[in-house]
């Protein structure tokens, strides 16, 4: 099947950074994300770099879907090899590099290229699937059963990259891959200043809302903007639609073709019978606009037909000079509307068997301190519980009160209450006085219970009942 691609695209620097790094594109059938790193100034330049390279591709067309996703590594590989030379030239920028999630359009096919952290998601059936892996130790922890994903959001190595384009690798290794799409498809490409600060499931609750494309664009970047957003945050969409035959829009613009000529003749034919003038007028007016919406069918299905203008955002769309930086300045705009501290820089680490180690190493440490912190919790919670009973019961056995045992007035130690099983209270003195041999208000009252503070009250609200304890 033959398909056609709706795109939308857009960038934010985001409400901490004073710069944008990322750079994004959306072509005829290229589109793509890069997420550039390497200090203030090395980060919008490498991916404004890499972006304005690859981007020379979108002209390519491919038939087939493999031979894409080469050609896509191929590029990236040469641009990998361009931001070295760039390191070398101007030694202020070493350690710049940038990540990349891409993909061509080949018919009802996408050939993906990816390194990075950067993301591409489906959405299809109103259910989200991240479709790339990121290239960061910290997955690799998720992917050795070292930490849980939601571990992962907050750990503070999160940024630091395995893989990443830049003069960091001579050869670095690139994910390719071709996925097949199918109409109702929506392809989520980001940096990690989206997928980083904002929940899958909202973002999935936002793509079911079926905004159009660059409605729904901007949405996704409030909400990291409503998060805080401490990173920039670029987002594409890209959709698949089935593609019109050709012969339609040929059989529309003949139409079109035939509709105009038939209104010239009628036109002239008007312009000579004087008699007939507002009959020709009418008919030539009727005609002409017959002409302008076949016309217009056809344009609009010729554009249905026509590749998209190219579209460049974040660092690679504000200047042609993408190496100054001081051009890649992006006012913050909006409201702050949460203060959040900035995120660590993304750095790449070329140490990976020995960082890896280490990382392994430090996590289980926390591990092992985060179970003696919960450990330690419990165990001070489990005695002060104990604690709290103790003292609590210990203050019980202080209170005294009159009460009733079957048929007799008895005094009580501690409180009329029950912990399950145990009951608070038990019999200090037996007075022997039977209740029978009470008047009815004191017999209610020892019914009811008297409260008493010590045993000598208790006592003494025994022998205001008119009776005296034979033990006292």
């Amino acid at each position: 099947m033959t398909f056609n691609y709706r795109s939308a695209i857009g960038s934010h620097v985001g409400m901490v950074r004073s710069n944008n790094q990322d750079s994004g594109f959306a072509g005829a059938r290229l589109f793509f994300v890069a997420d550039g790193m390497g200090g203030h100034a090395g980060g919008d330049i490498a991916s404004s770099l890499v972006t304005k390279f690859v981007a020379n591709g979108d002209a390519e067309t491919f038939t087939d879907p493999e031979a894409a996703a080469a050609d896509l590594a191929n590029r990236l590989r040469a641009a990998n090899e361009k931001l070295s030379e760039t390191a070398k030239e101007r030694p202020e920028l070493a350690g710049l590099g940038t990540t990349f999630s891409g993909f061509f359009t080949v018919g009802d096919k996408l050939a993906l290229a990816h390194i990075g952290d950067s993301r591409v998601y489906r959405f299809r059936d109103g259910e989200l699937k991240q479709v790339t892996t990121d290239h960061t130790f910290v997955q690799r922890l998720v992917d050795s059963g070292q930490i849980t994903e939601e571990e992962a959001k907050t750990h503070p190595r999160r940024s630091v990259l395995m893989r990443v384009l830049g003069n960091v690798e001579l050869q670095p290794e690139i994910d390719t891959a071709v996925l097949e799409t199918q109409p109702g498809d929506i392809w989520l490409l980001c940096s990690d200043g989206l997928c980083g600060y904002v929940e899958e499931k909202t973002i999935r609750n936002e793509l079911r809302k079926g905004y159009e494309l660059q409605l729904a664009v901007d949405q996704l970047i409030d909400r990291a903007l409503e998060n805080g957003a401490p990173d920039n945050v670029t987002v594409a969409l890209v959709a698949p639609t089935p593609a019109l035959p050709a012969a339609t829009v040929a059989d529309s613009k003949s139409s079109a073709n035939t509709a105009t000529d038939t209104a010239a003749a009628n036109s002239v034919e008007a312009g000579a019978a004087e008699d007939d003038s507002i009959a020709a007028e009418t008919t030539a007016t009727t005609e002409t606009t017959v002409a302008n919406a076949a016309a217009t069918t056809a344009a609009v299905l010729q554009d249905t037909l026509t590749l998209p203008t190219q579209r460049f955002v974040g660092a690679a769309g504000d200047s042609d000079d993408v190496l100054n930086p001081s051009t890649h300045r992006t006012r913050i705009l909006g409201k702050r509307r949460r203060k959040t501290a900035p995120v660590p820089e993304a750095h790449f680490e070329p140490r990976v068997d020995e960082y890896l180690a280490e990382l392994i190493a430090e996590t289980k440490r926390r591990n092992w301190r985060r179970r003696a912190t919960w450990a330690v919790a419990a165990g001070c919670g489990v005695l002060l519980i104990t604690l709290a009973v103790f003292f609590g019961y210990r203050w019980t056995q202080t209170l005294y009160f009159v009460g009733a045992d079957t048929d007799s007035v008895v005094i009580y130690r501690g409180v009329q209450q029950n912990i399950g099983p145990i009951s608070l209270a038990s019999v200090v003195e037996d007075t022997n006085i039977p209740l029978r041999d009470l008047n009815p208000h004191s017999k209610r009252q020892v019914e009811r219970t008297l409260n008493a503070a010590t045993l000598k009250e208790a006592r003494d609200i025994v022998s205001r009942l008119g009776v005296i304890p034979k033990n006292e």
